[in-house]
């Protein structure tokens, strides 16, 4: 079954299911980006990802994943 638009699909334990998202950045932040994803080798994606995980960690604590 297809999620509605703009809907998460629902994830189990253990799923790795993600959402996909359109974003848009001033065009110097996407270059800094681009060039942060090209020093580390990965995906202008995985920078995006792990900024925004970081984010969380810094700003809501509690919602940090349980280890």
């Amino acid at each position: 079954m297809k999620a509605k638009k703009g809907e998460a699909k629902k994830m189990t334990a253990g799923s790795t299911a993600q959402v996909r998202a359109t974003l848009s950045f001033p065009p110097e932040v996407y270059e800094t980006l681009k060039s942060i994803a090209k020093q580390k080798k990965v995906s202008l994606a995985w920078v995006v990802r792990e900024a925004a995980e970081k984010y969380i960690e810094e700003k809501w604590p509690l919602f940090r994943e349980r280890e």
